[in-house]
């Protein structure tokens, strides 16, 4: 079976692709398969977030551009800057993961949450998108 080691950076034309939620592009060893049928062992060196636009190299040298595939998510917005600011505090005190947009945050759906935030005055739309959360104050390459 092929295998992924390392990333590469600056290839323009990447030979093949794979969609991968925020679960699947955190890993450190996984069996998966490219959009054009290639089968392959990621097999990275340490658990590494692997971002939309990354580019594995496989051994054969085939190139596998990484994309962030939508996934159910819910955009909360509130009445002012304020309030979303107190909306992230409640979400950071129960250690969701959150992602940080210029208007909103978002979250990965979830009706209990999402009733929390509804009940402190949010507004919560449910989607489908890619999910990018903030790693942490100490996850440097998040």
């Amino acid at each position: 079976m092929l295998r992924a080691e390392s990333l590469v950076k600056d290839v323009a034309s990447p030979d093949d692709a794979i969609a991968l939620d925020y679960d699947h592009r955190h890993r450190r060893r996984l069996r998966l398969e490219s959009r054009g049928g290639r089968q392959f062992l990621l097999d990275l060196p340490s658990a590494t977030l692997l971002r939309d636009g990354d580019v594995l190299l496989l051994d054969d040298g085939t190139t596998v551009r990484v994309e962030a595939r939508p996934e159910p998510v819910a955009d909360i917005t509130a009445a002012s800057r304020t309030e979303l600011v107190r909306l992230a505090w409640h979400l950071g005190n129960r250690h969701l993961p959150v992602q940080v947009l210029d208007d909103r945050l978002r979250i990965r759906r979830d009706h209990v949450i999402a009733d929390m935030l509804r009940g402190l005055g949010a507004e919560v739309s449910e989607c489908e998108a890619a999910f990018h959360p903030e790693g942490g104050a100490y996850a440097h390459e998040h």
